[in-house]
């Protein structure tokens, strides 16, 4: 018995490494790389969940760029506004918060920093839920309420049901909701600047807060930013279907609010074209992997 708990921990010391990451390993294969590759095979089918699929080898691809009007006139327009404004906006938000609340004492920015932080707490669920009620396109609704109090409108107006309002009613949730784990690690990254290097900005020409923070701040808050520059990316794209949640069926009216994850959804599980919604979600993949990109660059160490 002895002799196996010494072959044992001989085995642990020289493999200690492997043996720590295999569980990771073994859960990323399982939930990322397994389904990735799925996907990737699937794109290349004809697939409608009940015959097995078939292969159609780039068909798909052709069709998105070439047979699918909505993908061009509606869903790629739209994912790209939602991306600049929601994500570049509220990653943009996010820092703008995080440099204010880190100049006040540790007892209010703590305070602040919760009440920031806490619609991302409580689930993008009852996020949903509560914008729904607010507003809810009849009396009832909270905001109509409050403009038919104040006398700002005679009857009530249909916000969430209207082509009209969706998509600016999607982009303000969604701001709203933005100031996730991407704000805490910006706020901790501003926290940590040594205090030093603004002494030294000052002594070699910097004049105001704004080249402070232009020449000192983001410098030195680098691996942070490029952190929140990709749960930014990672949040906007999954609030895509915000448009969907509010509305409460897919596609939304008159394709106001379709962007790339509703229509994923669109023809994968209403229309069970599984080969096709697999092709749209590779597109997906790719997009996201060249802004991922981009932002890496855009924060790389040139040092």
């Amino acid at each position: 018995m002895r002799a196996v708990f010494s072959g044992a921990k001989r085995f642990i010391d020289k493999y200690s490494t492997v043996v720590l990451l295999l569980p990771y390993a073994l859960l990323f294969s399982l939930f990322i790389i397994i389904p990735v590759v799925a996907a990737m095979g699937l794109s290349f089918t004809f697939f409608d969940t009940i015959q097995r699929p078939t292969f159609i080898g780039l068909q798909n691809y052709i069709s998105i760029f070439t047979a699918d009007p909505e993908f061009f006139r509606d869903v790629l327009p739209k994912t790209i506004m939602f991306m600049i404004v929601a994500g570049l906006g509220g990653y943009i938000l996010s820092f703008f918060l995080a440099w204010t609340i880190a100049q006040i004492p540790k007892w209010p920015r703590s305070i602040m920093a919760i009440i920031i932080y806490s619609p991302t707490l409580v689930g993008a669920v009852m996020v949903q839920q509560f914008w729904r009620t607010f507003f809810n396109a009849d009396h009832t609704g909270w905001f109509n309420h409050i403009l038919l109090s104040l006398n700002l409108i005679d009857v009530p107006q249909a916000w969430i049901i209207s082509a009209d309002y969706l998509m600016a009613i999607t982009i303000f949730v969604t701001l709203f909701s933005s100031m996730g784990v991407g704000f805490l690690a910006m706020l901790a990254g501003i926290l940590n600047v040594n205090q030093e290097l603004y002494e030294a900005a000052y002594i070699d020409g910097v004049v105001n807060r704004f080249q402070e923070v232009i020449y000192v701040t983001i410098p030195s808050a680098r691996p942070q930013m490029l952190f929140g520059a990709v749960m930014a990316l990672v949040a906007t794209v999954n609030a895509s279907n915000m448009g969907v949640a509010l509305f409460g069926r897919n596609p939304t009216v008159d394709n106001s609010a379709q962007m790339i994850l509703p229509h994923i959804d669109d023809f994968g599980f209403i229309r069970m074209e599984m080969g096709y919604a697999a092709a749209l979600s590779v597109v997906l993949l790719i997009f996201m992997r060249l802004i991922s990109v981009g932002a890496q660059k855009a924060f790389a160490d040139n040092d």
